[in-house]
């Protein structure tokens, strides 16, 4: 399953110092736009306590977190959708992830350049949603153009599409991303089909120096709040620098300073955690003596759905799942007082995996 989160914002907001430290990948970071030119890629292990429990529980000899994908890209500007600072190059970096942590600069600093003189995050978020707001504008009209012929000449299939993008230009030509189109669930599926940018799910990153962390307000991280909400979109506070400066800490490390400044997550922990809830995941669990693994499945999987994440042939060969809750296993530290409890659930190929599930899969041989 695909987990592939695109970085972007303008240049010197820190999208290449939030990546560092999120991959420890080194990505150059120079104080010019355009540094990063074609895209960064780094594997990030998604936290979960619950994986760790599971491996006091069942001692295995290896212990697998789910992970997801992270793509440093290039910062844009304005006039991107035209090719300004490379931009056509960079959009189609953007196109080919599945949602979008959109970095925004929340932090005065005189060293570091602004790419236009002044600090506002909002400005800096809407000019960059403008620029894929008209990319997407441009691509949404050809295709609407293309079908339009096959739609009116009573192709069903082509009718149910040129309505649906009927609705997003409209949206778009409002200067608003096509996520705010009213699309309904069942319309989900044929929405993807178009690739636009704007119709992926995003998360905003307010990127704030280290004292601001500790300020009780900050008028520049309250403005970004604001407008995710407008949008219905999420926002994650963190400062770059600092998280960059913790990575390097093993996770006792981490989390032992953590604690000394109040906190029990680290800000990337945060932020990954929000991009993996973005992409409508949830994570189920195996447990034995060889290995504990954390998974990766999409709301509302059956079963069968959830086992091919495992191995492709297992969603044919599924025989039945068996449950039980991580709660049950984490309160009793044994799974045999959980089936001694009755805790234990067989389940057929209607069963939808809820997150948490730790399950052992039959399948035929």
């Amino acid at each position: 399953m695909s987990l592939n989160c695109g970085i972007v914002g303008l240049p010197n907001v820190g999208k290449s110092t939030i990546f560092n430290a999120l991959t420890k990948a080194g990505a150059e970071m120079q104080n010019y736009p355009f540094c990063t030119i074609e895209p960064n890629t780094g594997i990030v292990e998604v936290p979960d306590t619950r994986l760790e429990r599971l491996a006091e529980i069942y001692k295995p000899n290896k212990t697998i977190p789910a992970i997801m994908e992270f793509v440093d890209i290039a910062g844009l500007v304005k006039g991107a959708s035209q090719g300004e600072g490379l931009g056509n190059k960079f959009l189609s970096h953007i196109r080919e992830v599945d949602a979008i942590c959109h970095v925004v600069r929340a932090f005065e600093d005189d060293n570091i350049t602004h790419v236009h003189g002044k600090i506002s995050p909002v400005d800096d978020a809407q000019v960059v949603t403008m620029e894929l707001v008209l990319a997407d504008l441009d691509s949404a009209e050809k295709q609407y153009q293309k079908i339009s012929r096959n739609a009116k000449g009573g192709n069903k299939e082509a009718q149910e599409a040129y309505n649906l993008l009927e609705k997003i230009i409209s949206v778009l030509k409002e200067g608003k991303p096509a996520r705010l189109a009213e699309i309904k669930p069942e319309e989900q599926k044929l929405v993807k089909t178009f690739n636009l940018i704007t119709a992926k799910p995003v998360l905003y990153v307010a990127n704030i120096t280290d004292k601001a962390a500790t300020a009780k307000e900050n008028p520049l991280v309250d403005a970004v709040r604001k407008m995710a909400k407008d949008e219905g979109a999420e926002v994650v506070t963190l400062c770059g620098k600092f998280e960059e400066e913790i990575s390097g800490l093993s996770r006792e490390e981490q989390t032992e300073f953590l604690a000394e400044i109040g906190e029990t997550r680290s800000g990337l922990d945060r932020m990954i955690q929000a991009a993996y809830k973005l992409l409508g995941l949830v994570t189920f669990f195996t447990a034995g003596e060889q290995e504990a693994r954390a998974w990766t499945t999409g709301v509302g999987s059956t079963a069968p759905i959830a086992a091919s994440v495992i191995h492709s042939d297992f969603e044919k060969a599924f025989i039945r799942a068996e449950v039980m809750k991580f709660e049950d296993l984490d309160r009793t530290g044994n799974p045999t007082k959980v089936k001694e409890e009755g805790k234990l659930r067989i389940e057929g190929k209607e069963y939808i995996v809820q997150d948490g599930d730790v399950i052992y899969f039959r399948v035929n041989a």
